[in-house]
């Protein structure tokens, strides 16, 4: 039997115990242990294994560990090295992943009970030994009830990392490991919420005691997807090593590579989707490796076992709202649209790149934006210029799609706001007015994104055009407007009923070598070839209208059915 895939199982403790497939990271552990710093921050986009290479790093090195979880391993032949360090450290864990709130009240209680809670994991501390009673007593206000609830105050709670950690290493004799998965993620949830200031004030309180000039802490990790600046959260924190997706150290650890997805395909009988997976999924450029999102490739990997048919799907960017990409849309202006544009169309720009900011920076400029996009997972690299200048790019088909997807909104919306033009486009469709809707639709093609990349599939093209075409139409909500429509021998691109009982019957085609006219006489000859039209005659529409119409790059042209007759 196949062993399962740990789609959602970020505890590496229970990846392994129920025998889940693994990707063995654990040289993580040994290249870590030769080169870390005091204060070790690791930013990565969502979804790369940040909380189960965390986990990874508690089960290690925690007390009482279970050495039999790293059995056949690559860390257990670095057989010093585990001897030395594996079991020796009291641990203290936080993932911050889930403090949230409508505001910074319920954020703070958020953050309140998952401290607490944390701190209920060491009970064995007021019956030590080696604490004095006001030690205990500290340890007893930390976790104190008073009537169902943690009665903590902030003061306490802002110490208590510091405090744990000073009260474990007094207990065990050994400095304490602080492991602080998701630092930026309260941050992240107060900057949407509006209650920034405050949320920065309290995680910078409870990291700065914890992390700076702690006599009591072996080595800390925080992982995250954004480095928030220095003057924000790490404020007089020197001791921090930060390594980012541009980083060559640790380059290969978050993420898969094409080794290790090769290895996985071939372990469930799925090579033959090599190639799907690969235009979807891979791409990311992290240091000197190229690697895959491994959110995506476990849950498509899932799908195939149970159906060998599936397409890809949308795993990554569904985990989140997205929002940023949609901010970033609406922010551009002319130059950066067409920027946008060579990226959907797999070319790269040049920009320079700031991988340390503030929330509050996000929205003060476009070139901002850009630097959150690289650094969230949107983007990524294809070569470093000078200084912090890269060359950007969409590092793949799902990718892509989303940025797609967020223009078609943009365009819709922008192009509601103008209702004007709009009806006379529409109407243009129904007094047989090519001329008219060839210049409507030319200004919307200049304002909106094109597909032209040489290597892109021709029905791939079409699609693009047929989208905005559609969206356009779907504005009249007196018409039924119908893509793809079964008639005749075939299924038309677009079908529109009237309430006057005209027909209008449009089909698309792209002029791969730039000649509109006869791609527009192809298209109505199709119309006619396949009947398009016979829906409408067998409803006994009183008229009909055909058109084909053409695009290539951002140009377009329109013909009727009338035209060619005459």
């Amino acid at each position: 039997m196949k062993k399962g895939l740990p789609i959602g199982v970020d505890g590496f403790e229970k990846l392994r115990e129920n025998n889940f497939y693994y990707v063995d990271k654990t040289m993580f552990i040994a290249d870590f242990l030769r080169d870390k710093g005091e204060v070790n921050l690791f930013t990565r986009p969502r979804r790369f294994g940040k909380t189960l290479t965390m986990t990874m790093l508690k089960t290690f090195f925690e007390t009482g560990c279970d050495r039999s979880l790293f059995d056949g391993l690559k860390i257990s032949r670095e057989k010093e090295l585990c001897d030395k360090h594996m079991g020796q450290y009291p641990v203290i864990f936080l993932t911050l992943k889930s403090v949230e709130g409508r505001n910074f009240q319920e954020a703070y209680e958020a953050l309140k009970q998952l401290v607490i809670r944390e701190a209920f994991r060491f009970s064995f501390l007021p019956e030590s030994s080696r604490l004095l009673p006001n030690e205990k007593e500290l340890y007893g206000l930390l976790t104190e009830i008073k009537d169902r609830v943690f009665s903590v105050s902030k003061e306490i709670l802002t110490d208590s990392l510091r405090l744990l950690s000073e009260l474990l290493a007094k207990h065990y004799g050994r400095k304490v490991v602080i492991l602080i998965d998701e630092y930026d993620v309260p941050l992240d949830k107060a900057f949407q919420a509006g209650y920034y200031d405050e949320m920065v004030s309290l995680i910078r309180g409870l990291l700065g005691r914890a992390l700076k000039t702690n006599d009591f802490l072996e080595f800390a990790v925080l992982t995250g997807c954004l480095r928030i600046s220095k003057e924000s959260i790490f404020t007089g924190l020197n001791n921090l090593k930060v390594h980012t997706v541009t980083d060559a150290r640790y380059d290969e650890y978050f993420g898969f590579t094409e080794e290790e997805v090769g290895e996985m395909l071939d372990f469930y009988g799925l090579a033959d989707h090599a190639e799907a997976f690969r235009d979807w999924y891979d791409g990311y450029q992290f240091g000197n490796a190229r690697v895959y999102c491994p959110w995506d490739v476990l849950n498509y990997c899932d799908l195939l076992r149970a159906d060998s048919g599936a397409r890809p799907e949308d795993y990554w960017v569904n985990t989140s709202g997205n929002a940023l990409v949609r901010r970033f849309v609406d922010r551009a202006d002319k130059s950066t649209r067409d920027e946008i544009e060579r990226l959907i169309n797999g070319e790269t720009i040049e920009r320079t790149v700031n991988q340390e900011l503030t929330y509050g920076e996000l929205d003060k400029t476009i070139e901002n934006i850009w630097s959150v996009l690289f650094s969230t997972g949107y983007l990524t690299q294809r070569g470093r210029m000078e200084g912090k200048k890269f060359r950007l790019a969409i590092p793949n088909r799902e990718v892509r799609e989303l940025f797609i997807e967020q223009i078609w909104e943009w365009f819709k919306d922008t192009a509601r706001t103008d209702t004007t033009k709009l009806e006379q486009f529409c109407e243009a469709f129904v007094r047989e007015e090519p001329e008219v809707i060839e210049e409507l639709l030319d200004g919307y093609l200049w304002d909106s994104i094109s597909v032209r990349d040489s290597a892109a599939r021709v029905e791939r093209k079409e699609n693009f055009y047929h989208g905005m075409l559609f969206g356009l139409l779907q504005y009249e909500s007196r018409w039924l407007v119908r893509s793809n429509a079964e008639s005749g021998k075939g299924y038309g691109d677009i079908l529109i009923w009237t309430p006057q009982r005209t027909g209008v019957v449009v089909e698309l085609k792209y002029a791969l070598d730039g000649d509109l006219e006869k791609s527009c006489a192809e298209a109505l000859a199709q119309i006619e070839s396949r009947g398009y039209d016979a829906e409408f005659k067998r409803e006994g529409m009183k008229k009909i209208v055909k058109y084909g119409i053409a695009f290539y790059g951002k140009n377009c042209q329109v013909a009727t059915d009338r035209e060619r007759k005459e």
